[in-house]
């Protein structure tokens, strides 16, 4: 059976003082278990679109679902226990160990320890580093991709059904990167053979990024969506001027009817 875990319904948003919308009369619907990623020029809305799925940034107009009630309304907070957020820069607490940063919205959610100290064990072990090597480092401690692996078992921490990317691995070097989308590829399909068809949503910059981690990739310009298609149909069937010219310019879509 088909799940529609977030839907967005006519959504406009217009920062203040400024010339044109940021998000520009959106609609689309995400099924439960897809990994959409969104990529988009500088400024094309893409960020925006992210913070209104956890109420981050709250639209002007239109309707936003998730799991079929309107967030408007559900308490933000509430909201964002059951949604998993990572950004560029990790965000970890620098004075709190790993081990405390991956346990901060099980102890709000007041788990008793043995169950918040099991749940760590756990995820530090999913995104690959050792519990007995890690969970008493600080972040000043830790690689840049090291850090973002803890940022993710964060996000994880609560078993959220959606989870929430924001250019996470932006600032990792080119080799960790490619380790990093490798990594939550793997947690993905692990978590989906279990059973767990967790929803992720992926903001990038790179087109080759976006095409590998994607079930579905989403192309915005300028507000609007202008192709949300498999990474296979998009690179061979692009939609418009502005898409040919975004694979075009990273050697994807050659213009000769298929894409690399």
């Amino acid at each position: 059976m088909i799940v529609t875990v977030v839907s967005f319904k006519h959504i406009t948003k217009r920062f203040n003082n400024a010339a044109s919308n940021a998000i520009n009369d959106v609609t689309f619907s995400i099924e439960e278990g897809e990994f959409v990623t969104i990529i988009g020029t500088s400024g094309c809305g893409k960020t925006t679109l992210l913070k209104m799925v956890n109420r981050l940034v709250d639209s002007d107009s239109g309707e936003i679902y998730i799991n079929g009630i309107n967030i408007k309304d559900t308490d933000p907070v509430k909201l964002r226990h059951n949604i998993g957020y990572v950004i560029q820069q990790s965000g970890l607490f620098p004075h709190m160990t790993v081990f405390e940063n991956v346990a901060i919205v099980p102890k709000l959610l007041k788990w008793d320890k043995a169950r918040i100290a099991k749940r760590v064990e756990e995820l530090l072990n999913l995104v690959n580093l050792d519990y007995a090597e890690f969970h008493k480092r600080h972040p000043a401690e830790l690689s840049g991709g090291q850090q973002q692996r803890v940022g993710l078992a964060r996000a994880l921490a609560v078993d959220p059904s959606i989870l929430l990317l924001d250019e996470p691995f932006g600032a990792i070097d080119a080799i960790n990167r490619v380790n990093l989308q490798n990594e939550l590829l793997r947690i993905h399909r692990l978590q989906k053979d279990a059973g767990a068809l967790r929803t992720y949503l992926f903001v990038t910059h790179d087109i080759h990024e976006a095409l590998k981690l994607g079930t579905r990739t989403m192309v915005m310009h300028q507000g609007a969506i202008v192709q949300f298609d498999s990474p296979d149909n998009l690179t061979r069937q692009p939609a418009g001027d502005f898409v040919r010219a975004l694979l075009s310019q990273e050697g994807v879509y050659t213009g000769a009817g298929e894409g690399i």
